[in-house]
């Protein structure tokens, strides 16, 4: 298939792209480098170095054989996107062009406001571009959990059956999103919906759940093609997070209670997912809906198996409650099925003690990279304004604000840079 991966260069994208590349499709990776500005604006870094994106796909192509090619530029530019998609000519598109992080999101105003301009309008763009010029492409969409929150009920895979007043209906299932960014993923979701209904387009929307890791088969080629692995308190996502603190001997920041459940799942079967839906598509019309987890924790659980994986490799480690930054419910009741990419032939890859120690090694080989500084909440959700380079030397928090001014500026939109047609190795799967 030929596959375009929107965000190719972030944590999700990145590992998807080598992975879909691995197995014959013809990938392009369209990227603006949003996500790397991003760390100059907040002051941090990934754990891992990252290489140019130009530098990991020669080494990839030099290890395969394989090229992807790329094209940079933003998806809010509706003529970059479209040109995009009449040359690459894709059988299937998948959408991790996003600002990804809920505290993001809520640090104030500008950042709420991108947040949803740019992942409402990037979603928009695509959907027309599709409806312009490749109908029968299917969209894969990254949704997330986080749009249904944490209801009373069992959380079905997007949709429920409703009985109301001797009626009975199948409805999208009600969402009640916890951040600006679970919102915008919500607008994303029904303006999916509309577009499948009154375009006949085809998409599934993958509400995915906690990430964690960062190697896969493909990353762990050579040590330029490695993965992002984010710690800070705004994109480091938890478990990633509590290895990081257990390998620095910092306290594992478990907010209020830790009681707060969600689904976590492996970044393999991350890209495994995509795979599946991709060659599986949905029909003419239909907005399908998958659950992308494979394991429900809660946060005091992963704490404590941090803890224990931190003790196997005698690192004394703590577990510190702090005051919760977010408003959620810190103890709540949470079954979320996840049956359908199950039924597609997906086979998980569950959070083992093998898997935890990878982790904790990982983090102690990069561990002198750490800013203890970054770890700490500086955003909450009850602030209409937070600032968040607070903590930050004067010389970051200057450069911060001025990447923060122009997240509009012509650094983002760039005229796209396209290799030439890219080629596999083996026989090319449909």
């Amino acid at each position: 298939m030929r596959i375009a991966v929107l965000g190719g260069d972030g944590y999700c994208g990145w590992a998807t792209a080598l992975y879909l590349s691995s197995k014959g499709h013809s990938v392009a990776i369209v990227d603006n480098f949003l996500r790397r500005q991003w760390d100059h604006e907040l002051g941090t870094q990934s754990l891992t170095p990252i290489r140019p994106l130009s530098e990991r796909l020669k080494v990839w192509q030099e290890l395969t054989g394989n090229t992807m090619e790329m094209y940079v530029g933003d998806v809010t530019d509706y003529d970059f996107l479209a040109s995009t998609v009449k040359t690459f000519e894709p059988d299937a598109v998948v959408h991790f062009a996003e600002q990804r992080s809920a505290p993001y999101s809520m640090i104030d105003r500008k950042h709420a406001s991108f947040t949803q301009l740019n992942n409402v309008v990037g979603t928009l763009n695509l959907l027309f571009a599709i409806r312009e010029l490749r109908p029968d492409c299917h969209l894969v969409k990254l949704g997330t959990m986080g749009e249904y929150g944490t209801p009373n009920i069992d959380i079905e895979e997007g949709y429920i059956t409703i009985e109301h007043n001797g009626r009975k209906d199948v409805l999208p299932y009600p969402k009640q999103p916890g951040s600006f960014y679970h919102l915008s993923k919500v607008h994303d979701s029904h303006n999916i919906m509309f577009a499948c209904k009154i375009w006949g387009l085809r998409a599934t929307d993958l509400n995915q759940g906690v990430v964690y890791g960062t190697l896969t088969d493909e990353v762990a080629l050579d040590e330029a093609l490695i993965n992002r692995f984010d710690y800070d308190e705004v994109f480091g996502t938890v478990l990633n997070r509590f290895c990081i603190e257990a390998a620095i001997g910092h306290p594992l920041t478990v907010y209020g209670k830790g009681g707060q459940t969600r689904g976590f799942l492996d970044i393999r079967d991350t890209v495994r997912c995509i795979e599946l839906a991709c060659m599986k598509p949905a029909a003419r019309g239909e907005c399908r809906v998958f659950n992308q987890f494979t394991e429900q924790f809660s946060i005091l659980e992963l704490a404590q198996l941090v803890q224990k994986a931190a003790r196997k490799m005698r690192l004394k480690v703590e577990i510190q409650n702090l005051p919760d930054p977010r408003v959620e419910a810190q103890e709540h009741y949470y079954n979320a099925k996840h049956s359908k990419l199950i039924d597609l032939g997906l086979k998980p890859h569950w959070l083992s003690d093998s898997l935890l120690d990878s982790l904790m090694n990982i983090a102690v080989k990069y561990r002198d990279r750490v800013d203890r500084s970054l770890i700490m909440p500086q955003v909450n959700w009850r602030n209409a304004s937070n600032d968040r380079r607070t903590q930050l030397p004067a010389p970051v928090a200057a450069a911060a604000s001025a990447s923060a001014s122009s997240h509009t500026s012509k650094v983002l939109t760039q005229k796209p840079v396209r290799s030439a047609r890219s080629t596999t190795r083996g026989s090319k799967r449909e």
